[in-house]
């Protein structure tokens, strides 16, 4: 199976949103300059991110993007699933129906082997995607990545979030 770069990204920008002050966002200026990737290319993965309810998109000169719930209930399933879309990697044709040897579809009771092994693999990495929380991979990240690489980020991070708009929230309560 192969998932598409976007699932990367999408991840790693979930994980720097994660260290975001609270009610601070992060534009996607920001977000693809750090991993050096167009922005037009991650805007349409943000724009997903957002839609899907996993990031939130803020409007406005304070606007950018922030998480939409803290990280431990953000999985990496609910990541792949936003990008990727929610069908199954492996979708069965029933090739085994067509050509010169094919019988009438009645011969066919039996799910094909092929399709049945196919998503029971789906269903065991969709698994250990869903118990995976974002909450774990920062955490992971924090212990074991090389110091200088967690202090260029944290700088980053502090020179590019966007402050919360106090009168936007004045607004809403």
């Amino acid at each position: 199976m192969k998932l598409s770069e976007g699932v990367e990204a999408a991840i790693h920008c979930a994980a720097v949103l994660a260290s975001l002050e609270e009610g601070r966002t992060l534009p996607a200026s920001a977000l693809a300059e750090l991993h050096g990737l167009s922005q037009s290319y991650l805007l349409k993965h943000l724009q997903a991110l957002a839609a899907a309810k996993v990031f939130e998109s803020v409007p406005g000169p304070h606007g950018g993007y922030r998480l939409a719930r803290a990280p431990q209930k953000i999985s990496l399933l609910d990541i792949v699933l936003a990008v990727e879309g929610q069908q199954p990697a492996f979708r069965c044709a029933e090739i085994r129906q067509r050509g010169p040897g094919a019988l009438e579809p009645a011969a066919y009771v039996k799910p094909c082997g092929i399709k049945v092994a196919m998503l029971k693999a789906e269903r065991a990495w969709r698994a250990v995607l869903a118990e995976t929380k974002l909450s774990e991979i920062v955490a992971g990240y924090k212990a074991e990545a090389d110091p200088r690489a967690i202090a260029f980020n944290c700088a980053f991070v502090a020179r590019h979030q966007r402050p919360h708009d106090e009168s936007s929230s004045e607004k809403q309560t």
